[in-house]
């Protein structure tokens, strides 16, 4: 369909008039579509104005919403980003890509998405949790439908946990009522009072709750809890000559939900979440080597804009400590500082 530009203004107009649109936001839908007239060539006439993107426009306008626009999973970019951007994580990897795959995919899930991420400090944990968010919201992490809840933030008094729980429930019902596609992230779970999060138990073992349906969110937990036993199984697989590829998901989780469940450090100690089964899965992540360490401060240069230096890269992995003190395999921070030491060495 063809319309001169006077056309389509005096259509857009009317339909301004006409619709319940506040005056506002008529203003800047009339000045977007003459501004969008200056894209075309002095010497081409009028009569070849086309449409705009209407929808882009639309949703521009209105800002963030909870529709497909703003919301829409890229499997295959969460697949490179997982492949390219994350290193020495091959079952965190491979899990999350197949958790999240499929759970985007069904449009009637039984029950809400609910990954736990158990591992040493600087491995990747929180990266991944962002890889995800950027693969679902079109605002990435930094959408309106992403909450984080750090426990040094929003939960540091043990005295509180009665408060807490009930701004925890009051929080989550509000944010799923108004979008199903909510993603909630809880950092540092090691260090949330026991008991907190059972209050969210409801929401995730009966789907609907008081008319609001829970069942299309991910919740995602981070922990260090299990780290000790994590590493232990990793120097062991190394000590004795096994690839590290060789290890797999079956070698951690049997282990890593009854030290959550038992640990007094632990966000879910004697957590009816575990007794009842609500996590899909806990992930391990590994121990970083010297050379996923090189790999991430290539990455750094690359995010900082700078030209990838390899020199640059083995000098930075070769400043970290690493364990066990004879053998040096692991780094002790992962890459947690790799990106801050990069411009120590160049």
């Amino acid at each position: 369909m063809m319309l001169t530009l006077s056309q389509f203004v005096l259509w857009a107009s009317l339909r301004c008039n006409t619709c319940k649109m506040k005056p506002r936001k008529q203003h800047v839908l009339l000045l977007w579509i003459l501004l969008s007239s200056t894209v075309i060539k002095e010497t081409e006439p009028f009569s070849s104005f086309k449409f705009p993107n209407i929808k882009e426009t639309w949703n521009s306008i209105w800002g963030e919403s909870c529709n497909s626009y703003w919301i829409s999973f890229n499997k295959t970019g969460l697949k490179a980003d997982l492949g390219n951007k994350l290193f020495g994580q091959h079952i965190a990897s491979n899990t999350i890509f197949k958790s999240v795959s499929g759970f985007m995919k069904d449009n009637n899930p039984k029950k809400p998405l609910v990954l736990s991420l158990h591992g040493p400090t600087g491995t990747g944990k929180n990266f991944v949790s962002q890889l995800i968010a950027d693969n679902v919201y079109k605002k990435g992490y930094h959408s309106k439908f992403v909450h984080v809840f750090s426990a040094t933030h929003h939960f540091p008094h043990r005295s509180e946990i009665v408060t807490y729980k009930s701004q925890l429930q009051e929080s989550i019902k509000n944010s799923v009522t108004n979008c199903e596609r909510s993603m909630f992230i809880f950092d540092e779970m090691d260090k949330i009072p026991p008991g907190v999060i059972d209050s969210i138990k409801p929401y995730l073992d009966y789907g609907k709750v008081e008319g609001v349906f829970f069942q299309r969110s991910i919740i995602i937990f981070l922990s260090n809890t299990g780290a000790d036993q994590i590493t232990k199984t990793a120097v062991d697989f190394w000590k004795n000559g096994k690839d590290r590829e060789e290890m797999m998901l079956k070698d951690f989780e049997s282990f890593i939900s009854p030290i959550v469940f038992n640990s007094d450090q632990s966000g879910f100690s004697k957590s009816t979440f575990i007794d009842s089964c609500l996590v899909d899965v806990f992930i391990p992540f590994l121990p970083l080597e010297y050379k996923h360490v090189v790999q991430c401060a290539m990455a750094a240069m690359r995010d900082k804009g700078l030209q990838p230096d390899e020199n640059v890269a083995d000098q930075v992995a070769r400043s970290l400590v690493y364990y066990p003190k004879l053998e040096q395999v692991f780094s002790v921070s992962g890459c947690k500082t790799v990106a801050n030491r990069v411009h120590l060495y160049r």
